[in-house]
């Protein structure tokens, strides 16, 4: 069985991801601390956590900046791409690369949260998403 439980994303401002995936999102941590706040997700947990905690708890040090990697927000049409992004950047989020359709198809565009994270926003009308938000891969 393929399965994820956690995606932890390393913050260097706890509270400034917070407003981030809050007022960007529209995300509603289900449990936070000082340290740590996770989002349920469809299926799975995402959690942002101080730097310095995952880096103590996973004995891990100088964690380095992402960028090898980018997270993926499906949504269900191309003015909802462009709806999120736009909160997104308002909610402190950097433009990486404007909304457009890519020759393979859809449409999409990237942000970045406030520590570097990228977020590719996207609607593929062959990739279904029921009542639940998961996502089908389709072709």
């Amino acid at each position: 069985m393929q399965s994820m439980s956690v995606l932890t994303l390393a913050t260097d401002d706890l509270d400034r991801s917070k407003a981030f995936y809050r007022d960007g999102f529209g995300w509603t941590p289900v449990f936070e601390n000082d340290e740590i706040a996770f989002y349920q997700m469809n299926g799975f947990v995402l959690a942002t956590w101080s730097k310095a905690g995952l880096e103590e708890d996973s004995n891990r040090k100088g964690l380095a900046s992402p960028g090898a990697f980018a997270l993926g927000h499906n949504v269900g049409s191309e003015e909802e791409v462009r709806q999120v992004i736009a909160r997104l950047v308002a909610a402190g989020g950097h433009l990486l690369r404007p909304a457009d359709a890519p020759p393979h198809g859809g449409f999409r565009g990237y942000v970045e949260d406030p520590d570097g994270h990228a977020w590719e926003i996207a609607f593929n009308p062959a990739w279904p998403i029921d009542a639940n938000g998961h996502v089908t891969f389709g072709v």
